[in-house]
């Protein structure tokens, strides 16, 4: 796990793509799902964008960063996501950081932590097995708050009878 240097440059442009990140988030709070938010960032422009759709669709794998995955694949024709950047709002379980490994993202930006399912290096660190043959660069901690507080606000409702 990297935490962010404190670059002003970079600082911008990663909370500017969280941000968008967290407009997904939005998105499935609407819909009463977990709201988590993803988007896949290439050449400096979002290419793809999810947000979690597992009680909408009753499909397990639909998980932000999978739809956000698939999406980007098909807008430029290819499995390998090379040069591609994720950012999403809390950090992945297994299967996300196993499919961010073999669609080759190249960097996975993480709001929040996930001490419940989290693989990024809350529960396990999928992304630091030395066999796997492709390694991803994490960074924690980008809107962490933000991040945070939407997922508090939500439960928070969904104990309360939404």
């Amino acid at each position: 796990m990297k935490t962010p240097h404190e670059d002003n440059f970079f600082i911008i442009q990663h909370n500017k793509f969280m941000k968008e990140a967290l407009k997904e988030a939005r998105k499935a709070y609407e819909k009463k799902e977990v709201p988590i938010g993803a988007v896949i960032v290439k050449d400096g422009k979002i290419i793809s964008r999810g947000h979690n759709l597992r009680e909408t669709k009753q499909d397990a794998t639909l998980h932000a960063e999978m739809v956000a995955i698939v999406k980007a694949c098909k807008k430029i024709g290819s499995w390998r996501l090379n040069g591609c950047d994720m950012y999403v709002t809390l950090e992945p379980c297994c299967m996300c950081a196993g499919a961010i490994i073999s669609s080759r993202i190249d960097r996975v930006f993480v709001g929040a932590l996930d001490t419940k399912s989290g693989a990024a290096g809350s529960v396990v660190n999928v992304f630091d097995i030395k066999q796997l043959n492709h390694k991803v660069e994490v960074h924690i901690g980008i809107l962490e708050e933000d991040c945070k507080a939407i997922m508090k606000s939500f439960f928070k409702q969904l104990r309360n009878g939404f």
